[in-house]
């Protein structure tokens, strides 16, 4: 440890702007892909098609006259189901790119306990740092006499 700057002076900064960059391109490369995506399903034996996508919502829904057949509350609800399935298969695709280009699985990165346990982490490491940096102060009061 350096005297006078606790943890500070351990710090690598060129290390520290590296994983921000690193980190920047991931985001940026995620954005571009996730724009890509495009969930899709159909229902009524392939008659009802519905896409979805991250920009725009629902932006295609096929329904072929032959679905005209159902009654209007069987075709009602195979459209809902249709575009929910639209909808879970682009959440599907993309939690596959994060995946992809994060290295780990979504779902462990949204997992509550996993992220309490990084908060805790991180509450940890800044006590310490304050803890270190507050120290550093109340030195130089002493030192200064005040």
């Amino acid at each position: 440890m350096t005297a006078g700057f606790g943890d500070f002076a351990n710090i690598d900064v060129d290390k520290l702007l590296g994983g921000a960059k690193e980190r920047f391109a991931r985001i940026q490369e995620m954005q571009e892909r996730a724009q890509e995506l495009v969930g899709r399903a159909e229902g009524a034996e392939g008659r009802v098609r519905a896409e979805f996508t991250f920009t725009g919502g629902l932006t295609e829904l096929v329904i072929d006259p032959r679905a005209m057949r159902l009654s209007s509350v069987e075709l009602a609800e195979v459209i809902k189901t249709v575009i929910a399935e639209a909808s879970a298969d682009l959440q599907r695709k993309s939690n596959e790119l994060m995946a992809e280009v994060y290295g780990t699985d979504v779902r462990e990165l949204m997992d509550p306990e996993n992220a309490i346990a990084r908060a805790r982490e991180a509450q940890a490491s800044y006590d310490r740092t304050m803890a270190d940096v507050m120290g550093q102060l109340e030195s130089m009061r002493r030192r200064m006499g005040l």
